[in-house]
């Protein structure tokens, strides 16, 4: 089998940004320059099979305030018709617009397999012109006749995994060759021996009933003249889940392993040749000998075919492949994927140790989502076992109970050599959340020697979505705090945002939405989330469910309760509001409007099921506030009523559907959703609220903190309810009860009534369950628990981060912008600390905000990217208190208003310092 590329690539962003000397004139343009093209979200993508994609560009400048007043997109099909602006695809000639995101492509109809050029031609404030380097697409595949292949698999639908092969000749005269390829569950591809691209668990999960995701590759380099031979290796993946004695959390399929492919060859004589998968590809055992997502891989060595992948093999032994059926999904390219999960830093022991069975345990001092590899000397036909974990026992041994493991089996994997030389090996198709691996060795045989492990290591796994903010001030706490929850966020971030990395691995939908801002300050989630969406509508039911889980693979059924076909676990307004609300949230971040018009018909049946469950505009099922802090061991709310988060989530729905209609010009449901919005608003305030105590229902700080944030609670109450709140904060000794699905309310109510106080006396302490705790036991990594207890690796609880941002920072999106083309920078200055920077690389570009209060100064540093604008608050009784740029006259400054205790000032685009004493 091929060996893995390896793509050594920093999982975070180097915080060298922070020092804000570094953002010289020197490092921007000396003109407006655009930059970063992206087509649907991607650069240089292949596989676009949207019919008008959306195109978006950058804007960079070292002039204060300039902006685009015009742009040209220029579309070709080919570099050199590009080079002299012949627009032969598409030229929109010059636009009146300062708009560089979300520009649908209105040209030529696009064929499938076409390779699209293009550039953008920007005009700025001074009327000159500057252009960008040329940037590409590559279609996919736009129609079902366009396939021209087969799904094929293997005579024996028991074999544990595939192998499958098939030589083909390329012709003198090769101008370019595409590959598009769905192999299910996972696939590896190789060509001449070598494996095709660096994604890991391809392609992306998906309900594959409904979606079957193809991936396509540029091979023309991967080829040569004459014979070629084309390699899959296949596993199981989510597609198809044994259980074989190790742990599983839930045993389902969607038939055995297959896969379609073809390859296009396109010649310098126009001539296009196919060579797809039918019945004339080979098939074999392949040496993976056991797999599953859960429990782990077994690869025997022994088995592997030497050079089987490469032209000249003798597959004479092989099987015929067999012709298939789908499993019933559509083929769908770009537009319904995530990006790639690829193998990033490996993670080396930082300790290890000797049990007194021989065993040896490494501690590779990260929890993370890991590819265990090894390196390993011995007799052929001896093997290691490879045991992960989060946690240890009080002898040293590994302990998989927070991963699920126990009276459901153990996780493990297995490697047996084939020679007594040196052998390298890792996983293909699996991978596990863990910090510890303990190894065990068997002898070939009972007498014989064991083998001897040379190295060991984890292969960091993750989605290829970049990071985008980062995030650092003077309480190391904080600082702690923010990289245990950034370890969670990117150890769950794959082809869906999983729960976590080992025992469960689903996409439970309430920590989508709850950590959506959190996610989206962190990594460009855009295109995950478009994907995520789909996930969702496929996995909706025809009356208008969404199961809590997307896509649904572990069913969670309703016994008696035929009507609703989902038990509580499976049906919760909190948990598949999802399908409403990430929509909007990628549109306050990225001011995309295409969630709303492909998902617009999904949201509406949504909000009339959750109608058909409601009572007087009460809805009353569901968890609600998951793993509060109550008197029980966590779970199902015990603070909160299940009603009153339910029924609030029934009014956001409805509110945000108005508002979603009236953006595409559905004034008409607009209305119905706003009065339907209002009538639900009335329904919840006159059962829930206490107008003799100013609270609501049980005065837990989720009850108090949601009608806050969502807006239902009166403007003449708002004072007492937030009170309330502090009081029972303060009652607490300064901590929390609010769970999961409260907490982000929590610190969103408090941080918007001016009380960011409250939540830095809140996280800013270790002896209570919270952040601190987690960090002051030595957790790397965000726990499921407040306390750290249960999963270790659970990015449920990291709301935080979007205070992080939002607030000690101040990076906002204004209220009346999208996509942050209008900015806010509103920093809350806070007693404890004394400097914050954070920077945020938004759609429009990178935000810089960079504050330090020393001594009754102040000083604030701010850069906005070109083609924005926005409003600074600056901590001052007066406008004439501040200095720097706050100063009268300065360039691309106005000053506009005070307000609640600060100098607010218009400032267009650049970098600025105001300061105060």
């Amino acid at each position: 089998m091929p060996m893995k590329s390896k793509c050594h690539q920093p999982s975070r962003i180097i915080a060298s940004f922070f020092i804000f000397a570094a953002l010289t004139l020197s490092s921007w343009a000396a003109n407006l320059s655009p930059f970063d093209l992206r087509c649907d979200y991607a650069a240089n993508p292949l596989g676009v099979d949207s019919e008008s994609p959306r195109l978006f560009w950058k804007l960079q400048s070292n002039e204060r305030g300039q902006g685009q007043t015009a742009y040209e997109i220029i579309v070709s099909s080919s570099l050199d018709r590009l080079a002299t602006n012949g627009g032969d695809l598409w030229d929109s000639g010059k636009v009146e617009s300062g708009k560089t995101v979300q520009i649908n492509y209105a040209g030529k109809k696009l064929d499938s397999f076409a390779q699209v050029y293009w550039k953008v031609r920007v005009w700025d404030r001074h009327g000159e012109i500057s252009e960008s380097r040329p940037a590409n697409w590559t279609m996919g595949v736009l129609e079902n006749s366009d396939w021209h292949a087969n799904w094929i698999s293997a005579p024996d639908p028991t074999l544990p995994a595939i192998i499958l092969r098939h030589e083909f000749t390329v012709k003198p005269g090769l101008r370019r060759a595409l590959v598009n390829i769905c192999g299910l569950g996972q696939y590896e591809l190789s060509l001449n021996g070598r494996k095709v691209g660096d994604d890991f668990l391809a392609p992306g999960w998906s309900k594959y009933d409904k979606t079957c995701l193809y991936d396509t590759f540029d091979i023309t380099s991967d080829l040569q003249r004459g014979k070629n031979a084309a390699g899959i290796s296949l596993g199981n993946g989510m597609y198809n889940v044994i259980g074989g004695g190790r742990f599983t959390k839930f045993k389902n399929s969607f038939g055995p392993q297959k896969v379609i492919a073809q390859i296009r060859l396109e010649y310098d004589d126009g001539s296009v040749e196919f060579i797809g998968t039918e019945g004339n590809w080979r098939v074999a055992q392949s040496p993976v000998t056991f797999n599953t997502i859960y429990g782990g891989e077994d690869f025997d060595a022994r088995l592997a075919q030497k050079d089987w992948d490469q032209a000249g093999f003798d597959d004479s032994k092989w099987s015929s492949a067999q012709l298939v059926e789908g499993p019933g999904g559509s083929l769908r390219g770009l537009s319904c994927a995530a990006p790639p999960v690829r193998e990033f830093e490996t993670n080396q022991p930082v300790a290890s140790w000797t049990l007194t069975n021989g065993d040896m345990v490494f501690d590779l001092g990260q929890n993370a989502a890991h590819v265990p590899e090894i390196s390993v000397r011995g007799p052929a036909g001896s093997s290691v076992q490879i045991f992960p974990s989060e946690l240890t026992n009080s002898d040293g041994s590994i302990n998989q109970g927070s991963m699920g493991a126990g009276r459901r089996g153990q996780i493990w994997c297995q490697f047996t050599k084939a020679t007594d030389g040196t052998e390298t090996w890792s996983p293909a198709f699996f991978y596990v959340g863990c910090r510890y691996l303990q190894v065990h060795f068997i002898p070939a045989n009972n007498s014989g020697p064991m083998p001897e492990l040379l190295s060991i290591g984890g292969i960091v796994v993750h989605s290829a979505s970049p990071p985008v903010g980062d995030f650092e001030c003077s309480d190391d706490l904080f600082n702690r705090t923010f990289e245990i929850i950034r370890w969670a966020q990117q150890n769950n971030m794959m082809s869906i945002l999983t729960d976590c990395p080992h025992r469960e691995r689903l996409g439970w939908l309430e920590q989508d939405h709850l950590n959506g801002p959190a996610l989206r300050y962190d990594f460009d989630l855009a295109q995950l989330f478009t994907k995520i969406l789909n996930d969702i509508a496929d996995s909706q039911l025809p009356n208008g469910l969404v199961p809590t889980t997307a896509p649904e693979y572990d069913v969670f059924k309703a016994k008696n309760d035929p009507d609703h076909l989902r038990d509580l676990y499976g049906d919760s307004p909190e948990w598949s509001s999802s399908l409403i609300l990430i929509p909007w949230q990628q549109y306050e971040f990225d001011g995309d409007l295409d969630l709303f018009r492909k998902h617009y018909e999904s949201m509406t049946n949504y909000l009339a099921y959750l109608g058909s469950r409601a009572t007087n505009d009460i809805v009353n099922y569901g968890m609600g506030d998951w793993y509060d802090l109550g008197p029980r061991k966590p779970g199902l709310s015990q603070l909160t009523p299940v009603a009153l988060t339910a029924t609030a989530f029934y009014f956001e729905d409805a509110k945000i559907l108005s508002r979603v209609a009236g953006l595409l010009g559905r004034n008409g449901d607009a209305r119905k959703f706003s009065g339907q919005a209002e009538e639900i608003r009335a329904a919840f305030n006159g059962k829930f609220y206490d107008p003799t105590n100013h609270f609501y229902a049980t005065d837990s700080q989720c009850a108090n903190a949601i009608p806050l944030v969502f807006g239902i609670c009166d403007e003449s109450n708002r004072a007492e309810v937030l009170n309330s709140i502090v009081l029972d904060i303060r009652a607490h000794g300064n901590a929390w009860t609010a769970g999961d699905v409260g907490y982000r309310y929590l610190l969103r109510a408090l941080a918007d009534g001016g009380r960011s106080d409250v939540i830095f006396e809140m996280n800013n302490q270790t002896n209570k369950p919270g952040y601190g705790m987690q960090v002051a036991k030595g957790k790397t990594s965000l726990t499921e628990a407040w306390d750290g207890g249960s999963s270790q690796d659970h990015f449920m609880l990291g709301q935080i981060q979007e205070w992080f941002f939002h607030d000690l920072a101040g990076i906002q999106n204004a209220p009346d912008g999208a996509g942050f083309d209008k900015i806010v920078i509103a920093p809350q200055i806070v007693d404890g600390i004394q400097w914050v920077r954070a920077a945020y690389h938004s759609i429009h570009g990178e935000i810089v905000s960079d504050w330090k209060s020393d001594g009754g100064k102040f000083q604030l540093r701010v850069a906005i990217p070109a083609n924005t604008t926005a409003e600074v608050f600056v901590p001052a009784r007066t406008a004439a208190e501040v200095s720097g740029d706050g100063q009268p006259g300065r360039k691309g400054v106005h000053f506009l208003r005070l307000e609640n205790g600060c100098a607010v000032f218009q400032i267009e685009s650049g970098k600025y310092q105001f300061e105060t004493d």
